[in-house]
């Protein structure tokens, strides 16, 4: 199959990156996004400002590609989403060219002519990748496919079991799944916000500048874990000051009074109460008249698509098996994560490799150069160069957190320092 292309499921930061690596290698590659174009999820949370500084944000074979065509690197500075899209990841796309197609829908993934079950002749036969596009369906044939696709389409629930909580899908329009780009409009109102990670942090700290000027608003800030010990980060000891700042911003707008911090609360039914809704955990507690609920849990990756596909997968995680010991939730929250190449990242369906944020499932853990050094290191194992698929290039900042939220507690250690936080 050495004229097919590989297949690369998703034009975000690793889904370009990896085809940057690729082209660099002179292997041909298709790059396929649903979205109207590249970068489309992080356009979504164009808001948000990243607590990576630009030289974390951007790949080093993409770096180069751009560079030869007289792209200069931002030089410094915290960009929001929009500004990576804008800066980095559209003009990637375009450096790529007819090797990205956007508008593109993968509707499912399968080796020619054999479901999972058939295994006969299985490696020798191409994949086959289904997709919609506004033309109609068509079938793509890859000689590997990377899924680079991520996890933004599916967050996850505000009820603490992993399921919707009683009520919470009759109360849709009471309760959202994103850091709110329109925080004004909460003004004067009572907003709860559930999850514990820095896409809660950002949210808290988004609707505390409303309370600045509208002190009537009332912000509650929901977590699971008894314990808030660490909620707020490393402080001085995470190696990125951007993402230390977040908590002591965090921990201020407790401190003044603007926000309210729940600890120990699992949430098990929203209540509709008129025009506001109750807030019900599974222990009793109430939150009454809450106009509205943030849930920032986290996200759960879509393996639909992958159906008749072989995936080794952690039980647990539903993160890529060969590296979910490293970042389970449970036990880490500090140090760094070990490689995570191509070797790890194999599944037991040949060239097939699920990079970026849905390699780690429902770990809220994963970072850029994550992503950069996995796809560097798949491209290297798909282009034939083993001894550079095996070496090991990546270097992550400490969080100067240690702990795990196995108990709820958060009092786990880590010993050896194991896992990276950030998303």
């Amino acid at each position: 199959m050495p004229d097919l292309p590989v297949v690369v499921i998703g034009a975000g930061p690793q889904g370009l990156a990896a085809a940057a690596h690729l082209a660099e290698r002179d292997q041909s590659v298709l790059v396929l996004e649903r979205g109207a174009a590249a970068g489309a999820a992080v356009a979504e949370w164009g808001h948000v400002r990243l607590f990576s500084a630009w030289p974390e944000l951007i790949d080093a074979a993409a770096r180069r590609l751009l560079e030869a065509s007289g792209w200069t690197a931002p030089a410094g500075g915290y960009p929001t989403g929009a500004e990576w899209a804008a800066r980095y990841l559209l003009p990637l796309a375009a450096a790529l060219g007819e090797r990205v197609r956007t508008g593109v829908a993968v509707t499912g993934v399968a080796r020619e002519g054999r479901d999972r079950v058939v295994s006969s002749g299985r490696d020798d036969a191409p994949f086959v990748v289904h997709a919609r596009t506004a033309a109609g369906e068509e079938r793509i044939l890859a000689r590997a496919v990377v899924d680079a696709s991520g996890t933004w389409s599916q967050p996850r629930p505000a009820g603490a079991n992993g399921l919707p909580a009683i009520g919470e899908a009759g109360a849709a329009d009471a309760v959202s799944y994103r850091i709110p780009s329109d925080a004004d409009r909460f003004a004067g109102r009572h907003v709860a916000v559930v999850g514990a990670g820095h896409s809660a942090t950002q949210a808290v700290l988004a609707l505390d500048a409303v309370a600045a000027h509208s002190p009537e608003t009332r912000i509650t800030w929901i977590v699971r874990r008894d314990s808030p010990t660490n909620l707020f980060g490393g402080g001085a000891a995470d190696d990125l000051p951007e993402r230390a700042a977040l908590g002591g911003r965090a921990h201020a707008a407790i401190d003044r009074g603007r926000v309210r911090l729940v600890t120990g609360y699992r949430l098990a039914e929203i209540r509709r109460e008129q025009a506001a809704v109750t807030l019900v955990a599974e222990d009793g507690r109430r939150i009454p008249d809450v106009d509205h609920v943030v849930a920032l849990t986290g996200f759960r990756p879509d393996t639909t698509f992958l159906s008749e596909l072989r995936l080794d997968l952690d039980p647990v995680l539903e993160a890529v098996a060969g590296i979910a010991g490293e970042i389970d939730p449970n036990l880490h929250s500090c140090g760094s994560v070990g490689a995570t190449g191509a070797r790890q990242l194999a599944q037991p369906e040949r060239d097939l490799f699920v990079v970026g944020a849905k390699s780690y499932g429902r770990a809220p853990t994963f970072l850029a150069l994550t992503g950069y050094e996995q796809v560097r290191s798949v491209a290297a194992h798909l282009a034939g160069d083993h001894e550079a698929a095996a070496r090991s290039e990546l270097v992550l900042p400490e969080t100067g957190v240690c702990g795990g939220a196995g108990d709820f507690g958060g009092s786990a250690c880590c010993a050896p320092p194991l896992l990276q936080i950030g998303r």
